[in-house]
C-alpha cells in the first residue's frame, strides 16, 4: 500500500526545499583555520598580506584565522605597523578629509545603520592617526578586491568573529 502526501507533508518539503536553497545563497564564510609558519608573531596580532587580499589572525604559535578582505584601491594601499585603538559596534562613520575631497556631496556624518554607511557591522580602528580601520561592509561583494581609500573591508560575518577575538593595543601588520 503507498502512502498518500498531504498538505503537511508537502509544506513539510517545500519548507525544507526553501532552507536548502536560502543555505545555497548564504556568503560562503572566508574564515579558516591555516598553518602560518612565521613564528615573530604573538598570538593575537593581526597580518594584513595586501596582494593576497587576506588577513591573519595569529591564534597560536604556526597557526593563524585567514580571512578574505578587500584592500585599497591602487594609490590608496600602505604598509607599516598599527595598533588597535578603537573597537565600536554599529558605528555612525565621519568620511575622511580625502574621501570628502574625492565626494564632497557625502555627508559630515553617516548615522549607525544608514543603508550608505560603509562600516558595516564592526570597526576595528588602527592608529595612531585613526585614519584606517578593519571594518565590515554594506557591500559585500567589494570583498577579495582592491576597492577602499587604505581600510580594510571584510564580511559582516567576519568582522563580528574577529573583533570577539581581537584586544586593544593589539599590533596590526600590513605588508605587501
Amino acid at each position: 500500500m503507498t502512502r498518500r502526501h498531504g498538505p503537511i507533508d508537502l509544506i513539510l518539503a517545500a519548507g525544507f526545499a526553501l532552507l536548502l536553497m536560502l543555505l545555497a545563497l548564504r556568503p560562503v564564510q572566508a574564515r579558516e583555520v591555516v598553518e602560518f609558519p612565521d613564528l615573530r608573531y604573538q598570538p593575537g596580532t593581526i597580518v594584513i598580506r595586501t596582494a593576497e587580499r587576506k588577513l591573519y589572525f595569529i591564534a597560536a604559535p604556526g597557526q593563524a584565522l585567514r580571512y578574505s578582505i578587500a584592500v585599497g584601491k591602487a594609490g590608496k594601499q600602505w604598509r607599516g605597523v598599527k595598533y588597535i585603538e578603537e573597537l565600536a559596534v554599529e558605528p555612525s562613520w565621519s568620511p575622511p578629509a580625502s574621501v570628502k575631497r574625492d565626494n564632497p556631496s557625502i555627508p559630515d556624518i553617516i548615522p549607525s545603520g544608514a543603508p550608505n554607511n560603509p562600516m558595516g557591522a564592526r570597526v576595528i580602528g588602527l592608529g595612531p592617526g585613526g585614519e584606517y580601520a578593519i571594518h565590515g561592509t554594506n557591500n559585500p561583494r567589494s570583498v577579495g578586491t582592491a576597492a577602499s581609500y587604505g581600510c580594510f573591508r571584510m564580511h559582516n560575518r567576519d568582522v563580528i568573529d574577529l573583533y570577539a577575538r581581537v584586544r586593544m593595543g593589539a599590533p596590526v601588520v600590513v605588508m605587501p
